[in-house]
């Protein structure tokens, strides 16, 4: 179900309208965001370790191909194997090939945003191989055929009454909506397949150089039951996933699961350093690591190269006026959002998503709830100024600025129109605000109220106060001196 970016516009007005939609993105607003709030400042001084986190970033990313080179090695130490994709065939074809050679059938899967990226799950069915999601959120999708809508929770934009029909329908269950008997449900479905799975396939939250250790971060058992009960483990991660020391995990997990679900630590976090070895109880034989690029190097070299600080946490889709009121599958691809509205045009192409970088107040509440201080605002700018510069504005943009500007050179112009502008909204002006616009302006006021033109422009204000201000100063210099 990717809907693909050129409609934006048109997706983002049915996501409006569709009233179990607005019903589900509540949960954002009432349940994320408080979370989230109240989890950061318990850790004390969260823009220190923000700034400690975004540190230990850059650092990886600017030397991402030692830090990448050092991981392989470590890994290659421990028995595991390492693989690179250039894109995402290559890495379709490598994950087809292990699952080949291991004679597989049945494959588990735990949450992946890269394999979402790569659309694994199509291509692997389309051969033949039964996929089956393993994370509650990722498996109630799969078995609606949708794609996630948030980068964390990705059915949230289901109600519970969808859910519990879809349970119904598809397992065969007795409908019901309480949450506790809905889990079961899927868990007694999931149960069976975790034992008969040959192959199980993770994502990477981190990758950690100087260990070669891989880690997964979950909030459910199904990440180490895909990881440790099949034979063959793949684990896919986009390569800017590395982080340079065992001792930076502390503070990236900290920013991370705060900013993702407002909990001082997931339920799980798996640190996986090799396969099975002769003493271990559990775990794979074989470990596979697909390290992928597929874009990557050119973001690494382009003016938006923090884009890859990303932590995948979705803590700016949460506060996105934006996505609060449209959700994920109107941004028409793997990544919604603030960041994916950066990361789309910068995977896809501009031309085809040039509307993402425009889908933005430019509030900055992304960037405030960014764990590593992603400047998210000033990289759509970059975006937006690229698309323009291709040809990609609106029609009458053009002409308007060349207007404005034209004016703004002209201060008694500018007076004028402030005048006319006070004259010309008086019929529609309440108390300070605009609630309905003429056309061409309409638009705006569709979904909120434009502020009115002030009775007394600044300049006029300041004129005011000087001349206010100028007798008391004159006395002042007059009578107190000693």
């Amino acid at each position: 179900m990717h809907l693909g970016t050129e409609g934006f516009q048109e997706h983002a007005r049915q996501a409006l309208k569709d009233e179990p939609l607005q019903n589900a993105l509540h949960l954002l607003t009432n349940e994320f965001v408080p979370r989230r709030v109240a989890a950061m400042q318990a850790l004390g001084d969260p823009e220190a370790l923000r700034t400690q986190a975004r540190a230990v970033k850059e650092q990886a990313v600017a030397q991402l191909d030692t830090y990448l080179e050092q991981f392989a090695d470590n890994l290659d130490k421990l028995g595991a194997h390492v693989h690179w994709a250039h894109d995402d065939a290559e890495a379709r074809d490598i994950i087809t090939s292990i699952a080949q050679q291991a004679e597989a059938k049945v494959i588990v899967k735990g949450k992946s945003m890269a394999a979402e990226e790569i659309h694994l799950n199509p291509h692997l069915e389309e051969l033949g191989y039964e996929v089956l999601e393993t994370d509650l959120g990722e498996y109630i999708i799969q078995l609606a055929e949708e794609t996630p809508s948030h980068i964390i929770a990705p059915a949230i934009h289901k109600t519970r009454q969808q859910i519990a029909s879809l349970l119904h329908d598809k397992l065969g269950d007795p409908y019901t909506e309480e949450l506790t008997d809905m889990t079961q449900i899927a868990r007694r479905a999931l149960r069976q397949q975790f034992l008969r799975a040959d192959v199980g396939i993770t994502g990477v939250n981190f990758a950690i150089a100087d260990t070669g250790s891989i880690v997964l971060v979950t909030n459910e058992g199904n990440g180490r039951l895909s990881s440790t009960l099949p034979r063959v483990h793949i684990a896919l991660m986009g390569m800017e996933k590395i982080i340079p020391r065992l001792d930076d995990l502390p503070v990236m997990l900290k920013v991370l699961t705060n900013s993702a679900t407002g909990q001082k630590i997931s339920s799980y976090v798996t640190m996986i350093t090799g396969p099975r070895r002769a003493h271990d109880l559990d775990g794979p034989e074989e470990l596979h690591v697909v390290v992928m690029d597929n874009g990557r190097s050119n973001i690494l070299g382009s003016e938006n190269r923090e884009a890859l600080y990303c932590l995948r946490c979705g803590a700016c889709l949460n506060v996105c006026p934006i996505y609060q009121n449209i959700g994920g599958h109107a941004y028409g691809w793997v990544y919604p959002g603030p960041i994916g509205a950066v990361l789309t045009p910068l995977f896809t192409g501009l031309d085809t998503a040039k509307h993402l970088p425009r889908a933005s107040t430019l509030c900055g509440a992304c960037r405030e709830a960014c764990p590593v201080k992603i400047n998210i605002p000033h990289m759509l700018l970059n975006l937006r100024r690229q698309s323009v510069s291709r040809g990609g504005a609106p029609a009458g943009e053009a002409p308007l600025f060349s207007l404005w500007a034209w004016v703004m050179r002209h201060p008694g112009l500018y007076r004028l129109g402030l005048k006319l502008a006070r004259l010309g909204q008086m019929p529609f002006a309440r108390r300070g605000w605009l609630g309905k616009l003429p056309p061409p302006f309409h638009s705006w006021t569709k979904s909120r109220d434009f502020k009115a033109v002030a009775p007394q422009s600044f300049r006029d204000r300041w004129q005011t106060t000087l001349q206010y201000e100028q007798p008391s100063r004159n006395g002042a210099g007059g009578g107190h001196h000693e």
